[in-house]
């Protein structure tokens, strides 16, 4: 039996989120996923994906559109987007290729699970 890579497991949050119906007035730019330990201290396993959008709709039509959609209790996270360093990664960093500059970009993001297995939480990489 083979079982996922952190990484795909990442992708499949980025994924879900690249699925979901885009709003009047808005493109996908592009997609991005990141699995380790991206935020806090200790020992965990976080998996990243994200969106990103450029849209001639205000940030709070995008909220509502998005607020509609969860999977699995993930929620998806609407926030402008200023640069294409996504800050949301405090342990490395992930950016998307797009260059982001002026108004009308923003980051639907949202982190995921593992699928229910406790052990996948853990970093083996860690100390």
């Amino acid at each position: 039996m083979e079982f996922p890579t952190i990484e795909e497991f990442a992708k499949d949050v980025a994924e879900k989120l690249e699925a979901f119906p885009l709003p009047e007035q808005t493109e996908l730019l592009e997609t991005v996923s990141k699995a380790g330990k991206l935020t806090g201290n200790g020992n965990g396993m976080q998996y990243f994906g994200a969106v990103l959008l450029k849209s001639a709709l205000p940030i709070d039509e995008l909220k509502d559109h998005y607020s509609g959609f969860s999977d699995n209790g993930r929620m998806s996270i609407v926030e402008k987007q200023n640069g294409s360093q996504i800050g949301l990664i405090e342990h490395g960093s992930l950016a998307f290729e797009t260059p982001v500059e002026g108004d009308g970009y923003y980051i639907v993001y949202s982190w995921g699970s593992n699928g229910g297995d406790p052990l996948c939480d853990l970093d083996l990489r860690g100390h």
